[in-house]
């Protein structure tokens, strides 16, 4: 089982409410971005999670698992800057994005896969094998007698 969790999402869903969607103030108002947005799936005896990266350099991407968390951070920075850029518009979230995923008993996180290909980081968590469904013969004949 994966299990999500964004703890400030009912903060930024409020926020939103209150001060409408970052990213639409007037210009050179800095907004904070959004979290990352992801897709999981399972896929077989594996979970696939997608999640939108546009523009962040590959080295940048931070994978690690702790106890049964998988974090991922990412950051992207402005692709010009210097004394003599004067920015017109930005509305591309720019700085560190974090995502923190919970991992169930059922999953291997040993062999957790990650690849990254035109902005979408995928991520393959494979089902531990213990967790997977198994067959169980069922035996006939004569039914065991039990002895008192």
């Amino acid at each position: 089982m994966l299990m999500r969790t964004d703890p400030f999402r009912e903060l930024d869903r409020l926020t939103q409410q209150v001060f409408g969607r970052p990213g639409t103030w007037s210009l050179g108002t800095w907004s904070r971005p959004s979290p990352v947005p992801m897709e999981a799936y399972r896929r077989g005896d594996e979970f696939v999670v997608q999640l939108d990266l546009p523009g962040v350099d590959p080295e940048s991407i931070d994978l690690h698992v702790e106890q049964d968390t998988l974090t991922v951070k990412a950051e992207r920075r402005p692709a010009v800057t210097g004394d003599d850029v004067q920015t017109v518009v930005a509305e591309r979230p720019y700085g560190v994005f974090s995502r923190q995923l919970f991992l169930g008993d059922g999953l291997d996180a040993d062999r957790i896969e990650a690849h990254y290909d035109a902005g979408v980081l995928t991520v393959t968590i494979p089902v531990a094998e213990e967790a997977r469904p198994r067959r169980i013969q069922v035996s006939a004949g004569s039914t065991p007698q039990l002895t008192s």
